[in-house]
């Protein structure tokens, strides 16, 4: 799985960017059938040129599809929109619904792996108590947990329990919708000579998350992969881990306390 991921979360130039981002680098592009353009993913992948195997996808099934047969269904949906074999991850993505549709979903996912129409099940949005039921029912742990992750909301308790069992965690909203105006962000980016986007993308990096950013401006989409030849410092790492405010720093739904 590559450590960077394209998000396409409300583009609406979805196959123009998915192509772009192929151009920049990405190889990890996340999408999901509640953000209806899987087709277009699977049409810029198609013009990209770019080998199946080069590229990682990942979609969700949202909870309006949860359930054994109906997950097995949207697994289907997904495999013919986006015009591919398999799908590389492939994830719940909210655990709305209630332990019993949630525990179906899962292992209807866990089935279509076993048909070889998903490489790796995961998991969006699930909190401590949602993984403990995927557990105690005696079903291998997630490969992967995605949550919303940025400096103001780090979510310890999740991610504590999830490096403690093995799942991987992907950073949805790492650049905190745009909201990257905060002094510590300027400071940062001016000391490094980065803009604070890439101040946040490579905060995400160093804790050891896979961040998706999204963009569908051609500039900011390349400026967003240049990541990996540079480094925060431990002090400066310390001071955007300070800027925790827990809960109350989520951006958007973070329904990880669903019942």
């Amino acid at each position: 799985m590559p450590r960077l991921g394209f998000g396409v979360y409300q583009n609406y130039t979805t196959h123009d960017s998915v192509l772009e981002a192929f151009k920049a680098g990405y190889r990890h592009i996340d999408t999901a059938q509640a953000y209806r353009n899987e087709g277009e993913v699977g049409s810029a992948f198609r013009e990209s040129g770019l080998s199946r195997e080069d590229v990682f996808i990942t979609t969700k099934c949202i909870s309006k599809t949860h359930g054994y047969e109906t997950t097995l269904r949207a697994v289907d949906v997904s495999l013919e929109r986006l015009g591919m074999d398999y799908i590389d991850l492939y994830l719940i993505h909210d655990p709305f619904k209630g332990t019993g549709m949630r525990l179906q979903t899962y292992r209807a996912l866990l089935d279509a792996q076993k048909a070889g129409k998903v490489r790796t099940v995961g998991v969006s949005n699930f909190g401590i108590r949602h993984l403990e039921e995927i557990r105690a029912a005696g079903l291998p742990m997630p490969s992967v947990n995605q949550i919303e992750l940025h400096p103001f909301c780090q979510q310890k308790p999740i991610v504590t329990y999830c490096r403690e069992h093995g799942v991987v965690i992907q950073a949805y909203s790492p650049l905190i919708r745009g909201k990257v105006d905060h002094p510590v962000f300027a400071q940062l980016a001016t000391k490094y000579g980065k803009d604070a986007a890439q101040i946040l993308l490579r905060w995400s990096l160093q804790r050891g998350f896979i961040p998706l950013p999204k963009s569908a401006r051609p500039a900011r989409i390349h400026s967003n992969s240049k990541l990996f030849d540079w480094s925060l410092n431990e002090e400066d790492m310390a001071v955007l881990n300070a800027l925790d405010r827990g809960k109350e720093g989520a951006v958007t739904w973070n329904p990880v306390d669903a019942d």
